[in-house]
């Protein structure tokens, strides 16, 4: 028993419906790259941020992030540096660009000294655009609480 879908046209006529299995195949594939893809490019050292109330820059295509933990710990991007080796990591990650700029992330509860010590080694390696990055706070509540483990939204940038 034979289907015949259109018993009006003879064996030569041609057919006119679009096959759209390849265009699935590939939306499909797409799909899970990007999936896959999509949690390697987020930063995920956990750090309890200050809040700001300013303005937020744009985000560039693919941020720099300097972390210090409370603990005092450093990390690039998601890698656990020492202070000894930051600066040849930054050079390797940055390409030797001097003019990159860094986002420099930190834990509230870390003191300023060791925010300013790890600032002068930027500045003495030559990396001066240095982006501090802050918990974006309610525009009219300067200083207001941020919620514990609540992620950066944009990062604030500010030249030193």
């Amino acid at each position: 028993m034979a289907m015949h879908f259109n018993e009006n046209a003879g064996d030569s006529a041609e057919m006119h419906d679009i096959n759209v299995t390849p265009f699935i195949d590939v939306m499909l594939v797409l799909l899970i790259i990007f999936m896959v893809a999509a949690p390697l490019a987020t930063v995920d050292v956990k750090v309890n941020l200050p809040g700001s109330s300013s303005e937020p820059q744009p985000r560039p295509e693919k941020p720099l992030y300097l972390s210090v933990k409370a603990d005092k710990t450093l990390f690039i991007g998601n890698e656990p540096v020492t202070e000894q080796n930051m600066v040849d990591v930054l050079n390797t990650m940055t390409e030797g660009k001097k003019d990159t700029t860094i986002f420099f992330r930190a834990d509230k509860s870390v003191d300023y000294e060791t925010l300013m010590h790890v600032m002068d080694m930027l500045q003495k390696a030559g990396y001066l655009k240095i982006g501090l990055v802050a918990q974006e706070s309610n525009p009219g509540a300067a200083g207001a609480p941020v919620q514990p483990g609540a992620q950066p939204t944009q990062p604030a940038e500010t030249s030193k």
